[in-house]
């Protein structure tokens, strides 16, 4: 029988510090790992636990190397205290703050310049240590493969789901054809190859699944990061995509207009960020389009339960078939702001 995860949680956090310690659960914690949040004589403390999957991506090692980078002059993340790698726990610096509910010109201009401050870490020699951010995708056809290889996991976890087969087979597969078929002129129009991939003189670090579903509004109105367990380098064209459509924190279309603008601009030292970005901003909606529907994959509902999910696997699987059809209907819309 699993251990009590707030007895388990203490027991590392108290071997970590030397002391005894409160533990709670804390607000924030994603989908994929636990948050708590630690009290102690000598402060607090956040304890982030990473369960075990069969995911081969070392989703700690990659988190904390990138905490370590951002040590060089960025103030708006936790310090990491100590690692307990065997266990799967990493504890860090207590960030006081709420989610980012309303999201303002502020908070994108907050978010502009903290990725200016990692796109700036690419120098620094420590900078060729940091991995591959997952799933990345430096060639047209890298998001085509990608889009596929979703497709075919959801098929083949899919059986008697009638709802989501005929939401894939009739909507979501002919958009992907017609995506693809149109980013293919696009970037034969600009002279760009849509199976090379990506000089890496173009490439960035970059916090991969960056958002507001991933700050936090201090006392003081700023803003903090958290979450990087996705980190590495990458075409700066997907984290754009992904913060233009991340559903989990809608932008408005101010918003939207101010953030592609001002990204643009950071990262148009490449004459072809802009003609890209256009290119496979359709292709990065239906790969948002999947990932919403990863509920439906027994191996990630799994997951999602060793995570502490606590609602039931149909609740799960209808709320995200209505959130995929939402955004699906909503891309082409999206994707011309």
């Amino acid at each position: 029988m699993d251990a009590d995860p707030l007895v388990q949680a203490r027991d590392v956090a108290e071997a970590m510090l030397g002391t005894a310690v409160q533990v709670d659960p804390a607000c924030g914690g994603g989908r994929n790992s636990r948050i708590f949040h630690v009290r102690c004589r000598d402060g607090e403390f956040a304890l982030k636990q990473y369960p075990e999957s069969d995911d081969p991506r070392d989703r700690l090692g990659t988190e904390v190397g990138a905490l370590r980078l951002m040590e060089h002059g960025i103030a708006t993340v936790p310090r990491v205290k100590c690692v307990d790698r065997r266990r799967g726990y990493v504890l860090l610096t207590w960030i006081e703050g709420v989610p980012v509910e309303d999201v303002t010109d502020a908070d994108i201009d907050a978010g502009v310049a903290f990725l200016s401050a990692v796109h700036d870490l690419r120098r620094l020699d420590q900078a060729a240590e940091q991995p591959p951010a997952s799933e990345a995708c430096l060639s047209g056809a890298e998001i085509e493969r990608q889009i596929d290889a979703r497709l075919a996991r959801l098929r083949s976890g899919a059986g008697g789901e009638a709802e989501l087969i005929d939401f894939v087979e009739s909507d979501l597969v002919p958009e992907f054809i017609r995506s693809t078929a149109a980013a293919r002129d696009r970037l034969s129009s600009a002279r760009l190859d849509f199976a090379a991939e990506l000089p890496h003189q173009w490439r960035s670090l970059v916090p991969s699944d960056f958002g507001y579903h991933n700050s936090l509004r201090r006392p003081d109105g700023s803003l903090a990061f958290v979450d990087f367990e996705y980190f590495g380098w990458d075409d700066p064209v997907k984290l754009t995509a992904d913060l233009l459509l991340h559903p989990g924190r809608p932008l408005g279309v101010p918003q939207r207009r101010r953030f592609r603008a001002a990204a643009e601009r950071l990262y148009g030292g490449d004459p072809m960020f802009a003609p890209r970005l256009a290119a496979y901003l359709p292709l990065f909606g239906l790969r948002w389009v999947l990932i919403l529907l990863n509920e439906f994959v027994p191996a990630i509902w799994q997951h999602r339960v060793r995570a502490g999910a606590t609602e039931s696997w149909s609740e799960a699987k209808t709320r995200q078939l209505g959130a995929a059809r939402q955004l699906l209907a909503a891309l082409p819309r999206q994707a011309e702001i």
